[in-house]
């Protein structure tokens, strides 16, 4: 999954939410589960994510929903190899990406 959002330095958990085409609450209840998530709160305690909070809710949403790995799985995972899992998934993104690119151009040929 490739999330579209625009170039910010903060997002409102509901832009997040749209984006990964979830519920807020799932996002919510992400925050409380893994370490890795820490959004800042206004005064009123909104979210507001910032582009790496956004990158790690990839990386999570890829190893729950993607790959299939529970919950308490998926932290086992981001602890022991985050760095290795991250650069895995950033290569397979990239790598997406040019294949849409390609098929665009094939299409346009």
């Amino acid at each position: 999954m490739h999330v579209e959002l625009p170039e910010k330095r903060y997002y409102g958990i509901g832009e997040v939410a749209r984006a990964f085409d979830v519920n807020t609450s799932l996002i919510r209840f992400w925050e409380k589960e893994f370490d890795v998530l820490q959004p800042k709160k206004n005064a009123k305690g909104n979210r507001k994510f910032t582009p790496q909070d956004i990158k790690n809710l990839e990386l999570i949403y890829h190893l729950v929903k993607e790959r299939g790995f529970t919950l308490e799985g998926a932290k086992t995972h981001l602890k022991e190899n985050k760095h290795k899992t991250l650069t895995k998934y950033e290569i397979i993104r990239k790598l997406e990406l040019v294949k849409a690119e390609l098929i665009k151009i094939k299409d346009q040929l």
